[in-house]
């Protein structure tokens, strides 16, 4: 049995699984149900897994798989808490794709110096698309308000064009590599960050090369 909150926060974790094939993270989940702090949702994915609702992946980045869920339910005013009967949700067969983690992207990294592999992450197919794909580290805080965070894992398609306002890996001056918002100005391109204490980056197009374009991206907690 379990507790409404218990069931109100399995059933976001699936609907968002559904839609995205990426589990919420800690915030939005702590934002859906209500919560003052990530301390009582780190107790409820506990209590889900403890009774065999979820289950959490290693060496995957909001690594939660809904095992079961609820068919129907009523709540008993009395105890607080809802259940059963459950129903077991269909098992897929479980496949990873492995991506080359690259290294760490900052200012002044050329992304060739990145291309020694020597580690991997294991990708969901549901996250990639066709073509060829590669990780990398973020450094820095020029993101943040497009939700990437210092030590976020990026998946990168790699491709050579990409269209305005998608986010790139962009080579200046085959030296400097950065992961800023593309934007076009004329003869200029524009490397905008997502952080107001950040300023653009305007360069001539002949001196920028794009090295790939943001796929999606794995946080660690």
């Amino acid at each position: 049995m379990l507790t409404p909150k218990q069931h109100d926060l399995l059933l976001f974790i699936h609907k968002r699984l559904e839609e995205s094939g990426v589990s919420p993270s800690f915030d939005e989940m702590k934002e859906a149900l209500g919560l003052k702090s990530k301390s009582g949702i780190h107790r409820l994915i506990t209590a889900l897994e403890e009774r065999g609702f979820i289950n959490r992946l290693a060496h995957r980045a909001r690594a939660l798989e809904v095992i079961k869920l609820p068919d129907a339910y009523t709540a008993k005013a009395d105890d607080n808490v809802v259940v059963g009967p459950f129903r077991l949700k269909k098992q897929e067969p479980k496949s990873e794709v492995e991506v080359p983690l690259h290294g760490r992207i900052a200012a002044g990294t050329p992304i060739e110096a990145l291309e020694n592999v020597d580690r991997f992450v294991c990708v969901p197919p549901s996250m990639l698309g066709n073509g060829s794909h590669y990780a990398l580290e973020v450094s820095g805080e020029s993101m943040v308000e497009a939700g990437i965070l210092d030590g976020d894992v990026v998946l990168i398609e790699r491709c050579e064009n990409a269209r305005d306002g998608e986010i790139v890996v962009a080579l200046v001056d085959d030296n400097e590599a950065t992961l800023k918002t593309l934007r076009r100005r004329g003869p200029d391109v524009l490397l905008v960050p997502s952080n107001g204490d950040y300023q653009t980056q305007v360069v001539p197009a002949d001196r920028v090369r794009i090295q790939g374009r943001l796929a999606g991206l794995m946080r660690r907690y």
